[in-house]
C-alpha cells in the first residue's frame, strides 16, 4: 500500500482523519455505553427500591469488575493482535487469534467463579453499615456467575473490533443493554411475571444479558464467510505459541487494568466509611462520571484499534496521527460534558430522585453529588487524555511500560485513600482531591510517554513469511 503524505487531504477527509476517526469509534462509543447503561439503570432503578441497594450495588459492582479485569483486560487484548493481522493483509490469523483469547477465558472462568464464597469475608473488611453490606454480599455473588460470559463475549468481539468492524459491536452490545433494561425493571420491581426481586432480580437481569450476548457473538462469528475468510472455525484449535504471546503482551495489558480497578476500588471502599450520605453520593457521582464517560472509553478503543491497523501496515505517521485526531474529538466531548457537570447537574441527577426529594436527599445527598461533579468536571480532561494515549500505545505492544506506572500510580492512590480516611480522617472533599490529583498525573505520565515514540516501533505479531511480504 503506497505511503501517505502527512499533508494529503484536510482534517475530515485524510488518512487517520476525522471521517476515519468517527467510522470506527462512533459504532464503539454506543458499544461502550451499552455496559455502563446496564449498570447505571441497576442503580438508578434501585434508588428508587431503596439508598441501601443502590449504594450496595455501586460498591458490589465495582468489587466484582475488579475480581473480572485481570482475565478480561488479556482477552480485550486479542483485539489488537487481530488488528495488526487485519492491517499486515493475514486474514488467516484473524480467526485463531481471537479463539486463544476464547481458550484463555474459558480457562480462567473457575477462578471467577471461586471468589463466591470468599465474599461474605470479603465485603465484612470493609466495615459498612451491617445491612449495605449484606445486599454488597448477595448482590456481588450473583453478578459473579455473569462473569465468565463476560470475558467470552470480549473475546468473541475481537473479531469484529480488531477488523474495525465496529458497527457490529454496536448492535450486539447495544441490543443487550436495551434487554437488560427491561429485565431490570420487570425483575426488581416484580412486572410480567418475574418476582419482586429487589437488588437480586437487578443482579439476574445483567448475568442473563451477559449469556445472550455472548451466545450471539459466538452465532455471529461462525457465519460461513466468515469461516472461510477469517478461519474462524479452522482457527479454533490452541496455537501454543500464538497463546503465549497473547499472554507476554495480553498479561501486562489485564494486570494494568487489575491495578487501575483495585486502586480505585480500594477508594471506593474507603469512602463507605465517612457514612452513608458520603457512600451514596459518591456512588451517584462515579455512576454519572461513568456513563458519560464512556464514550470517551470508545474513542480509546478506537485510537487503539487505528494503531494496530496502521502499524500493521508498517505506517507509524498514520497511527501516530490517528491518535491525536482521537484524542481532539474526545476533548471536545469531554469539555461540554464538564460544563453540563458545573451548570446543569440536575440533567444527570434528576433519574436518582423522585418528583419530590426526601429530607435527607434533599438536605444532603443532592447537594453533596453536586459538589462532587465539580471535582470530575475538574480532572476530565486529563482522564481523556490518559485513556487515549494509554490505549493507542498499548495497541503497538508496549504493554510493560503501562504496567509498571499503573502498578506504581495504583498503589499510591489505595494507600493515600487508607491514609486520608483511617489515619488523618479527612473529609469527603479531601478523598476527592486525592482522586482527581491521581487522575491528572496518569494524564501528564501517559502523554509524555507517547510523544517519547517508543511505541513506534513495536509489533505484536510475528515478521510474515516471505511469500507472504
Amino acid at each position: 500500500m503506497p505511503a501517505e503524505s502527512p499533508q494529503n487531504g484536510n482534517w475530515w477527509t485524510r488518512a487517520a482523519g476525522g471521517r476515519e476517526v468517527l467510522v470506527v469509534a462512533l459504532p464503539l462509543v454506543i458499544s461502550s455505553l451499552s455496559w455502563t447503561v446496564m449498570t447505571f439503570f441497576d442503580r438508578m432503578l434501585l434508588k428508587h427500591h431503596s439508598g441501601e441497594a443502590m449504594s450496595a450495588a455501586f460498591t458490589s459492582s465495582t468489587v466484582w469488575f475488579a475480581v473480572t479485569c485481570l482475565p478480561l483486560g488479556m482477552t480485550m487484548y486479542a483485539t489488537t493482535f487481530v488488528s495488526q493481522y487485519f492491517g499486515a493483509g493475514r486474514y488467516d490469523r484473524i480467526g485463531p487469534s481471537m479463539w486463544q483469547g476464547v481458550w484463555l477465558a474459558l480457562l480462567t472462568s473457575p477462578l471467577l467463579l471461586a471468589t463466591i464464597p470468599l465474599a461474605p469475608w470479603l465485603f465484612s473488611q470493609a466495615g459498612h453499615e451491617p445491612g449495605v453490606t449484606r445486599l454488597e454480599v448477595e448482590y456481588f455473588q450473583i453478578l459473579v456467575w455473569g462473569a465468565p460470559a463476560m470475558v467470552v463475549a470480549q473475546a468473541l468481539a475481537s473479531f469484529y473490533g480488531g477488523r474495525g468492524a465496529t458497527t457490529m459491536l454496536m448492535v450486539v452490545d447495544g441490543g443487550t443493554a436495551v434487554l437488560n433494561l427491561g429485565l431490570d425493571y420487570a425483575w426488581i420491581f416484580g412486572h410480567f411475571g418475574f418476582p419482586a426481586a429487589g437488588i437480586a432480580g437487578a443482579g439476574w437481569a445483567t448475568v442473563a444479558s451477559l449469556w445472550i450476548k455472548a451466545a450471539i457473538y459466538l452465532a455471529l462469528v461462525l457465519q460461513r464467510h466468515h469461516r472461510e475468510k477469517f478461519a474462524t472455525l479452522s482457527g479454533m484449535v490452541f496455537d501454543r505459541e500464538l497463546f503465549g504471546r497473547l499472554i507476554y503482551y495480553g498479561g501486562p495489558s489485564g494486570f494494568q487494568l487489575v491495578l487501575d480497578v483495585t486502586g480505585f476500588t480500594v477508594f471506593v471502599v474507603m469512602i463507605g466509611r465517612l457514612g452513608v450520605v458520603e457512600q451514596e453520593a459518591s456512588g451517584m457521582a462515579f455512576s454519572i462520571s461513568t456513563l458519560a464517560f464512556m464514550p470517551i472509553w470508545g474513542f480509546a478503543q478506537a485510537a487503539a484499534i487505528l494503531v494496530g491497523q496502521h502499524l500493521g501496515e508498517n505506517r507509524e505517521h498514520l497511527a501516530a496521527r490517528s491518535t491525536w485526531t482521537t484524542l481532539q474529538l474526545g476533548l471536545l466531548y469531554m469539555t461540554v460534558i464538564s460544563l453540563l457537570y458545573i451548570f446543569a447537574p440536575g440533567v444527570f441527577l434528576g433519574g436518582f430522585f423522585g418528583s419530590e426529594l426526601s429530607a435527607t436527599d434533599s438536605d444532603l445527598v443532592y447537594p453533596l453529588a453536586v459538589r462532587l461533579l465539580w471535582f470530575v468536571a475538574g480532572y476530565n480532561l486529563l482522564d481523556a487524555t490518559a485513556m487515549v494515549f494509554v490505549s493507542a500505545i498499548k495497541g503497538a505492544g508496549d504493554t510493560l511500560f503501562v504496567l509498571a506506572v499503573s502498578g506504581v500510580m495504583s498503589l499510591l492512590l489505595a494507600l493515600a485513600s487508607w491514609l486520608a480516611v483511617a489515619v488523618f480522617q479527612l473529609n469527603i472533599y479531601g478523598c476527592w482531591a486525592i482522586i482527581s490529583a491521581w487522575v491528572g498525573t496518569m494524564g501528564v505520565i501517559f502523554f509524555f510517554r507517547f510523544i517519547g515514540g517508543a511505541w513506534r516501533n513495536m509489533r505484536v505479531i510475528e515478521t510474515a513469511p516471505p511469500e507472504l511480504t
